[in-house]
């Protein structure tokens, strides 16, 4: 399968890149940077130069022509102010739907978060709160889209701790922390079989099954 990342370089994004390349695939990840590009080589993956925040659909449709799947993993990320919240984590992703729907790709993995909400509000750290609104935004936005056969993935708290394979899926988990490599490989597999999980939004953390086990459990629920 050829699937295109946005956000190429984030790291969910390399340890998917890996993955899917390991087993055959074509990962292709969107990246800002053009040093950034090496990185991807050495996981397997194609790295093209693209600007989310300034592109329109027709010009991202292009590259997602003949792909089987595209993943949203792409964030403004910290340091960011609220008003890249919105053209990244809102913008980027509802153009990624756009140019999916224009290229006739059906299949579509949000990254998103635990506690994403367009109307989230008391929240301590207004920029996180602006985060938040901007995610929930971002998946309401890909849910209301017939052509599209999505997934919304939200995970908990990210670690960089080595993956376990044992992870927790539901449509709601309860607060937990998760590794990033476990959550790329969730991600790996339901762009294997994403039937289970097509048109759901779920959420991740660490628990007491391997991947698939919890994919059927949260499926089954």
């Amino acid at each position: 399968m050829r699937i295109v990342i946005a956000g190429g370089h984030g790291q969910i994004a390399l340890h998917l890149e890996h993955l899917l390349a390991a087993r055959g695939d074509q990962p292709v990840g969107l990246i800002r940077r053009p040093e950034q590009a090496d990185d991807l080589r050495r996981r397997g993956a194609e790295p093209v130069l693209f600007d989310l925040e300034s592109a329109a659909p027709e010009q991202l449709a292009k590259i997602l022509d003949g792909a089987d799947a595209v993943v949203f993993a792409a964030g403004a990320g910290p340091g960011s102010g609220a008003a890249r919240k919105d053209t990244v984590d809102r913008g980027a992703a509802v153009l990624l739907a756009d140019a999916a729907e224009l290229a006739g790709v059906r299949r579509y993995l949000m990254l998103s978060s635990m506690g994403a909400d367009a109307h989230a509000g008391d929240v301590a750290d207004p920029v996180f709160g602006a985060y938040l609104r901007a995610k929930g935004a971002a998946d309401d936005n890909l849910r209301a889209r017939a052509a599209l056969d999505w997934t919304v993935l939200r995970p908990g708290r990210l670690t960089d701790e080595p993956g376990t394979g044992l992870v927790q899926l539901a449509a709601t988990t309860g607060r937990g922390a998760v590794p990033r490599e476990d959550v790329a490989a969730v991600l790996a597999a339901l762009l294997a079989d994403p039937a289970p999980l097509a048109r759901r939004t779920v959420e991740l953390v660490s628990g007491p099954l391997d991947t698939a086990a919890a994919i059927a459990a949260a499926a089954a629920g």
